[in-house]
């Protein structure tokens, strides 16, 4: 089964519950449009070596399409169709004017310098630049790109449409338009959905302890923003592998050893060296997966002791997993909900670009706080009002936040 035919269980799933219209449903499992591309680059010692890119748009039923792009050497068409499509899901949850779309070119980014990593990404831009625009399509960042790439291909598409448009790309640098609160938004919004589902499980914040998987960009603002908010975190892990204190830790001062540690958290002092699979593992309230896809999974979702889970990342519990976890009882807020912090200040920062006005940080954090909390109720409540998972009760507030519009606009 590819990941894009198991990224579309739960939405069958929920389509069954609410009796969805067939044709609605058929139209949502299909990207409106995937392109491929090549690109061209004049490498630095003169050879010339072509990278391949993809762009998939899943829909612009309720908007424009949003969504990253991703530089990465096992970059496929099929993940980035099924990214899209969770990002189409992710945005209906949070009631965002949005369709969703992924992005991403094959290449390691760690092989290439910096100049040939601006040619790719300039190369990029030329090829996809006549499908998105900032009423068409908007990207932005995701796994190894960041404010720099996103430089680049402002200023590669500023030149091709001879006039200047931030908006049409977002997780730009303030000084580029870029937001307030953006770097952390993800993170932010990972907290939120925990402290919303650890109330409603009758749970104080200061009695939890949290288990992180992954310490990169989400997983280390999850962690900090839950330890601002009081939460204890036992455990943590990176590339490298995992550390555990039941103390707790101090992630900004975690973070301060990785960056002075080869950016890795290996040997951080006083804590339990553990692996990776370990910290999945740990006997703690609330486990979040933070790093890749498909961490969790029939093999080892039996050995899950967490009370409930937080999904930071895109897709880290498979279809046999999520079936054993309902079976043990064992909540989990899913990604579409729960990481849908980035894309809400994205939206912001789209926003306010386009209407040339910049909020502050407290006005970002308050608004995206709203708008995490009011999603979580609406996925909860369908979760309660069905009698199913809130994965499934996620998809069953997608569906029915698209299918009006599919025959309003005459799709269906």
């Amino acid at each position: 089964m590819s990941l894009f035919e198991m990224a579309k269980i739960p939405m069958e799933k929920a389509s069954k519950l609410i009796n969805l219209d067939p044709n609605a449903e058929a139209v949502i499992s299909q990207p409106e449009r995937t392109l491929e591309v090549s690109i061209p680059v004049k490498m630095d010692d003169g050879h010339v070596e072509v990278f391949t890119g993809y762009r998939s748009q899943n829909s612009t039923v309720l908007g424009p399409v949003k969504g990253g792009v991703r530089y990465h050497q096992n970059v496929s068409m099929d993940e980035v169709k099924t990214l899209g499509f969770w990002m189409t899901t992710k945005c209906a949850i949070a009631g965002l004017p949005y369709g969703g779309g992924k992005g991403g070119i094959i290449v390691d980014p760690r092989k290439v310098s910096k100049g040939e990593l601006e040619r790719i990404t300039r190369g990029y831009i030329d090829r996809i630049a006549p499908i998105i625009g900032e009423k068409k399509d908007i990207p932005a960042p995701d796994v190894n790109t960041n404010a720099q790439i996103m430089a680049w291909m402002l200023d590669e598409f500023s030149k091709i449409n001879c006039q200047y448009t931030p908006g049409f790309i977002t997780g730009k640098a303030v000084s580029m338009g870029g937001s307030l609160g953006r770097t952390s938004a993800t993170g932010r919004g990972v907290v939120t959905a925990a402290l919303e589902l650890l109330k409603r499980e009758g749970i104080k914040p200061e009695e939890a302890t949290l288990a992180i998987q992954g310490f990169g960009n989400v997983g280390s603002w999850t962690a900090k923003c839950a330890a601002d908010k009081g939460l204890k975190i036992v455990a943590l892990s990176d590339i490298s592998g995992g550390i555990y204190d039941p103390n707790g830790f101090d992630p900004y001062k975690v973070e301060e050893y990785a960056q002075n540690n080869g950016g890795v958290i290996k040997g951080y002092p006083g804590a339990q060296a553990i692996s990776n699979e370990e910290v999945l593992e740990q006997d703690v309230t609330v486990l979040i997966p933070a790093a890749l896809e498909l961490q969790i999974t029939g093999k080892n979702a039996d050995k899950i002791k967490a009370k409930m889970i937080v999904e930071a990342a895109n897709g880290p519990t498979d279809a046999d997993a999520d079936a054993i976890l309902e079976k043990r009882g064992i909540p989990v807020v899913p990604d579409v909900l729960a990481n849908g912090g980035g894309v809400t200040v994205s939206y912001f920062e789209w926003v306010q670009n386009l209407y040339r006005y910049f909020w502050t940080e407290e006005e970002v954090i308050d608004r995206q706080e709203q708008m995490m909390v009011k999603a979580f109720a609406n996925v909860y409540d369908a979760a309660k009002k069905y009698n199913t998972t809130m994965r499934v009760g996620a998809y069953i507030v997608a569906l029915n936040a698209l299918a009006e519009p599919l025959k309003l606009r005459g799709i269906i």
